[in-house]
């Protein structure tokens, strides 16, 4: 039996936050929603600066230019969060 597969290019259309979360609508109808405390820059963000955004390229990816954030939708659906920051000792 054969399967074969289909490669899905997750796009964003539509971002939204919560107080807690990220939610962005993906353009095949898919939600993703993740806790805002993964992305620091996002979660110590105005709400103002939070509704900011822009998409990158054809939706792969979400800029907030005046936190200078960007979040990979992959990624996203990956549950990748953001990488913890090393304080000096």
């Amino acid at each position: 039996m054969n399967i074969s597969t289909v490669k899905v290019n997750p796009l964003a259309q539509e971002v939204r936050c919560t107080e807690d979360e990220l939610i962005v609508e993906l353009i095949d109808g898919r939600r993703i929603s993740v806790p805002l405390s993964w992305f620091p820059r996002l979660s110590n963000a105005s709400p103002e600066q939070l509704n900011n955004w822009e998409i990158l390229g054809n939706g792969e990816g979400i800029h907030w230019p005046e936190i200078d954030e960007d979040l990979c939708v992959e990624g996203l659906l990956m549950g990748l969060n953001a990488p913890m920051e090393k304080t000096e000792a």
